[in-house]
């Protein structure tokens, strides 16, 4: 199998992810990519991380993600509250971890403490041609 074109896919993505600056999304909210790759054994699908800071009291609009998207969110720093579709809210404390299925509705995603900085790591796997990760939901979706 020829891997070059999945190692220049690869490069592709890394120069674009090192190009772009951490970004804010919602109130209080810093999203900053940490690693993107392409997963050479599934074609189509890529591996990557962002790392999202909370300010105390910060959230992160409701929002849904690329329709190929599998997530995985561990808790790096603080407590965040989170709701998943119509799922319960929990609260996630340092160390935990939770899954978005494909298609899922995020629709409560923030730092539990008004007091105190949260950290949170968003793992994708998801379909490699896929550039927007993340939509807000519109007032009323």
């Amino acid at each position: 199998m020829n891997t070059r074109p999945f190692i220049v896919a690869a490069c592709a993505a890394i120069a674009f992810l090192a190009a772009l600056p951490a970004t804010a999304q919602g109130t209080g909210e810093t999203v900053t990519p940490n690693f993107n790759r392409v997963i050479p054994n599934i074609p189509g699908k890529s591996l990557v991380a962002v790392v999202v800071d909370y300010a105390p009291g910060g959230a992160s609009p409701s929002h849904v993600h690329a329709r190929s998207a599998f997530i995985y969110g561990y808790v790096v720093s603080g407590a965040i509250e989170s709701q998943v579709n119509d799922g319960p809210v929990r609260v996630y404390r340092e160390g935990e971890s939770f899954y978005e299925p494909p298609g899922a509705r995020h629709r409560i995603s923030r730092n539990n403490s008004k007091t105190r900085p949260a950290r949170l790591l968003a793992v994708f796997i998801v379909d490699t041609d896929d550039q927007i990760l993340t939509t807000p939901i519109k007032h009323g979706e």
